[in-house]
């Protein structure tokens, strides 16, 4: 930790702080990334500004890419346009625009004085929003006799400093009981998924309570150079999962420079993460760290080619300062010092067609050998996952009518190392893809927005997954030494005891006022273990209340 705030402080001390405008990032599960991406699909050109493969949006990058935009154009194309929702949820970015977005009646005359935020103020070298964050929802799952519920309160906060530096914070108290499948994920990974540490709920062992903070600043060395320091999450890639890193484990501290210029979007992310381990009391937690690399270029109008490699390393408790080198491939400098560390690269696409259609995709190498591909494709050397999907807006001539289709594939062993340190997970979960690897997933969603203020979601996936069996090693748990594996070949996808799972869920969300939603949701879970011969269904409805809050999701 202390080295990662030292290399941040030597960077801000290095590089000259201009006066240019800081901006903080659209919060996970936000409906802008969903508009966002729609409408730069419906436009039909890519972005030189906002690159959507790299999550979180940047503010100030949203407004610039929709001022950016022929808006008669994409009106026209879009039944209920959501870009005056844009604009008031990033007030602070719309300069003159501000003025017709104020509330017409204040409550007190110093709250709400903006539709969206609770309290906020906007001078010459000051920003403040402050808003609170809340969650509240219960349902029912049909065989169990308990209540299921999330309750979340918290605040967020951002804003800058006199157009230099920029800053974020949310903090949230949460006591949940989700479906028991979920129950028994956390017991398995003894952590909460997407959280972190918890404790049990008035010592109900179906019950988890929980803290959930995040925040960062960040500024600009340069008009194409950002850099971000912070504890919170990262995704890279355009899809509904993510096989580089996505936003599925827990928060985690990170120094990030992301360098946007021409038609290039170069990102360096460093981060310190939590190796697994089983929480005794109150005991110091070791660390170990992660350094990846993302370059993305927009090689036409239509068509994005990204490049990705990342390392993870565990020294005792330090960071390794070779891998801080901004463009070096971190293969070679594993090589150069002698390290065994866990170093992956990768591939990835996005193509937007017809103004109408994007077609993306990931190839993620963690080891192969050609030869062995060629002649013996089971070998358990031949480490790799792929991931291929599409998005069709305005789906047969239906407005707001949206359909997404994606496969992900991932080979035994890929992800996991010869150790228990040097494995792709952060804080006992996967920091790539969920199911880890030795999975085939498919997955449908379907979005209909037939009233401005009506949003019907339904989404169901499918997949199976090889596990383990009476202690034998067959790739699918990454947290496990390769070196424990059966054998040499043979490892084909699924290979072990077979599980198969149909996850299908639908929702519906009514936005009462700005950031405040009424849901109303059902979900349907069937899974089934080879061994055990026997089904395990979960039916669960459930409704809330969330302000200000994205909505908790149980697709795994």
């Amino acid at each position: 930790m202390q080295i990662i705030k030292s290399f941040f402080k030597f960077l801000i001390f290095i590089l000259p702080l201009q006066t240019i405008a800081q901006s903080t990032f659209l919060p996970q599960g936000s409906d802008e990334y969903h508009y966002i991406d729609r409408t730069e699909i419906l436009k039909g050109n890519l972005s030189d500004v906002l690159f959507t493969g790299i999550k979180p949006y940047s503010r100030k990058k949203v407004i610039q890419q929709l001022s950016n935009a022929d808006t008669n154009q994409v009106t026209i194309l879009l039944a209920y346009p959501q870009e005056e929702k844009v604009w008031k949820n990033n007030i602070e970015w719309i300069g003159t625009k501000e003025m017709y977005y104020k509330s017409q009646h204040p409550i007190l005359k110093n709250f709400y004085t903006t539709p969206c935020n609770f309290y906020s103020v906007n001078t010459k070298d000051f920003f403040l929003s402050v808003n609170p964050v809340l969650s509240f929802r219960a349902g029912k799952e049909m065989g169990y006799d308990k209540t299921l519920y999330l309750n979340t309160r918290g605040i967020t906060l951002r804003g800058r400093i006199a157009n230099k530096i920029g800053f974020s914070s949310t903090i949230m108290d949460n006591q949940e009981r989700g479906p028991e499948f979920f129950q028994d994920q956390v017991r398995q990974l003894r952590a909460v998924p997407g959280v972190g540490f918890y404790k049990l709920f008035k010592k109900d062992s179906s019950a988890n309570d929980y803290f959930d903070g995040r925040g960062y600043v960040t500024f600009n060395a340069t008009k194409y150079i950002d850099f971000q320091f912070g504890y919170d999450k990262n995704f890279i890639g355009n899809g509904y999962r993510s096989l580089f890193l996505s936003d599925w484990s827990n928060s985690y501290l990170f120094a990030k420079i992301n360098t946007t210029i021409w038609k290039f979007n170069y990102q360096n992310l460093f981060m310190e993460l939590t190796p697994q381990f089983k929480k005794e009391g109150d005991s110091l937690l070791k660390r170990k760290y992660a350094a990846m690399h993302h370059l993305s270029f927009n090689a036409t109008k239509w068509l994005n080619i990204g490049l990705f490699e990342g390392v993870m390393f565990g020294r005792k408790d330090h960071f390794e300062f070779q891998y801080l080198n901004p463009i070096i491939f971190y293969r070679h400098v594993e090589s150069t010092i002698g390290s065994p560390d866990n170093a992956i690269a990768g591939i990835d696409f996005k193509a937007n067609i017809k103004k109408r259609f994007q077609v993306y995709g990931q190839l993620l190498l963690d080891e192969f050998i050609l030869s062995k591909i060629k002649k013996d494709p089971t070998n358990w050397v031949n480490k790799f996952g792929m991931q291929l999907g599409g998005k069709y807006i305005n789906a047969f001539g239906v407005k707001n009518l949206d359909v997404q289709l994606e496969m992900n594939r991932v080979r035994p062993f890929t992800y996991s190392h010869n150790d228990t340190i040097n494995n792709y997970t952060h804080y006992n979960q996967p920091l790539a893809h969920p199911l880890g690897a030795n999975f085939m997933e498919c997955i449908g969603i379907v979005r209909y927005q037939p009233f401005p203020k009506l949003v019907m979601n339904a989404r169901m996936m499918y997949y199976y997954k090889g596990l383990d069996s009476t202690g034998k090693n067959f790739g699918g748990n990454i947290f496990r030494s390769y070196n424990t594996r059966v054998g040499e070949d043979g490892y084909r996808i699924g290979f072990g005891d077979k599980l198969t799972c149909l996850n299908a869920m639908i929702n519906v969300s009514y936005e009462l006022r700005q950031n405040l939603f009424f849901d109303l949701s059902y979900q349907f879970r069937n899974q089934k273990v080879a061994s055990l011969k026997s089904n395990e269904n979960s039916n669960a409805i459930q409704f809330g209340m969330r302000l200000n809050m994205w909505q908790r999701q149980y697709d795994f």
